[in-house]
């Protein structure tokens, strides 16, 4: 039991010495009306604070009762100014006696990622092309202007509007890389600039929710490919992955589909519909439960500008459709892309390992060539993105042959392989994991 007990949130006046608390005591404190973490063995009670988080109240609580450092590191871009707000939250610090990681965490791991953090920072690897991304807007707002070109000049028939269609689907792809990039406060150095541009860019260029993104997005960086910590991997009995699940699954004898088929049902359900469907409903009823405005204006203006452009060409239900149609193929780009780096790797329980071993149990690469990090936004690089969520992304390459190395000296193994491979690996994953519940399910 740590000495001092539980001071109250918000105490300002600590007791010299500061209470100390051992692991034992900070770990039972990983309640939703109850969290502590550790940053830099100092003990914070982000219970009520976790409420006004701007990142969302879930990331906090996905590290409750751990150490968080190396977590707050990769999510903060100006440290100091957010050290502010944890200097009412301070309850105590680690006793003298424990270890500065809990669980068992790896010390030489973590010692070893900081300083390749260090030498990253050395490399002015967190520093921006202005330039890069001025060119990754300007060829969105092209592509957007070839568009409109295209149905003017040679009309509304099938052909133009298939054209259109596909060009505007890549827009939209692009339009998404892009407003990753802003929402990881990769691109300038100021957190308020990075957020005022990914409003206008997932906003008013997506019709989407910058708050809706990050309060999802980042619990997946926090804790990717955990079992009730990640959403990327909730899949609402749709689909079962890993082997974890799986077998859960089959034990209990839970069979809302036919899970073994689930490789072959993926193509109708899955690409298909999670943006036109899925996402579309998910970020207007969530924009508006939580009131949320500002980012709802920002959508508006999307949809208005939409409507006003294509309604001349097909008239109101027509504009739908082809609205539509356009979510319908960039959905098909968007999942191929996002899942060929996650769901082919281990997906399991939260078994609490240091932040670089638990980012490279859940991701791997992509070969790099123009087109690929064209193609995939650069998350092709989704091992070293996950470790350094804030460096731009063109920088991204010069930072992985650091990462192998530490890979090599840990044991840790680091996974790349070409585009195809990596797409054709997200089918024989179900695959897998439907078999594995197939198993269990008749004979256990």
């Amino acid at each position: 039991m740590g000495k001092g007990g539980n001071q109250g949130e918000g105490s300002t006046e600590l007791q010299v010495p500061m209470p100390t608390f051992r692991w034992e005591e900070i770990q039972k404190h990983n309640l939703r009306t109850d969290r502590w973490l550790v940053i830099d063995r100092k003990v914070y009670n982000v219970t009520k604070w976790s409420k006004r988080h701007p990142g969302g109240h879930r990331v906090i609580g996905h590290y409750s009762g751990e150490d968080a450092t190396d977590a707050f590191r990769a999510f903060h871009l100006d440290l100091d100014f957010v050290g502010k707000f944890l200097k009412p939250l301070l309850i105590g610090e680690l006793a003298p006696e424990e270890p500065s990681l809990d669980r068992g965490k790896s010390s030489q791991i973590t010692e070893d990622f900081r300083a390749l953090k260090k030498t990253a920072e050395d490399m002015n690897l967190f520093q921006t092309n202005h330039l890069f991304f001025f060119f990754l807007l300007a060829h969105i707002i092209v592509m957007e202007s070839i568009a409109w070109f295209i149905l003017s000049y040679f009309g509304n028939g099938w052909i133009p509007t298939l054209i259109t269609a596909f060009v505007l689907a890549t827009s939209q792809a692009q339009a998404g890389w892009l407003q990753h990039d802003y929402g990881h406060l990769s691109v300038y150095k100021k957190s308020r600039w990075n957020h005022i541009v990914h409003k206008f860019v997932i906003g008013h260029l997506k019709g989407a929710s910058a708050n809706w993104w990050n309060h999802r997005h980042f619990q997946h960086h926090a804790k990717p490919n955990i079992f009730h910590k990640d959403p990327d991997i909730k899949s609402l009995h749709v689909f079962v992955l890993g082997e974890w699940q799986p077998l859960e699954y089959g034990k209990k004898k839970l069979k809302y589909l036919p899970y073994n088929h689930q490789h072959e049902y993926f193509f109708l359900i899955g690409p298909p519909l999670l943006i036109p469907m899925y996402f579309q409903y998910q970020i207007i009823m969530t924009m508006i439960s939580r009131r949320d405005w500002v980012d709802l204006a920002w959508a508006i203006s999307y949809y208005v500008r939409f409507f006003y452009t294509y309604i001349p060409f097909y008239g109101i239900l027509g504009a739908l459709v082809f609205l539509n149609f356009i979510r319908f193929l960039e959905s098909h780009w968007f999942v191929w892309v996002t899942q060929m780096n996650h769901i082919v790797m281990e997906i399991d329980l939260d078994h609490y390992r240091d932040w670089f071993s638990s980012q490279l149990a859940a991701t791997c690469n992509v070969e790099q060539s123009f087109f690929n990090d064209w193609f995939s936004g650069h998350l092709n690089f989704q091992i070293e993105h996950h470790l350094f969520p804030t460096m731009p992304r063109h920088n991204l390459h010069k930072i992985a042959p650091l990462v192998k190395s530490l890979c090599a000296k840990h044991g840790i193994k680091y996974q790349e392989k070409p585009l195809l491979r990596a797409l054709l690996d997200i089918v024989s994953s179900l695959k897998k994991s439907g078999e594995l519940w197939l198993d269990a399910y008749l004979h256990k």
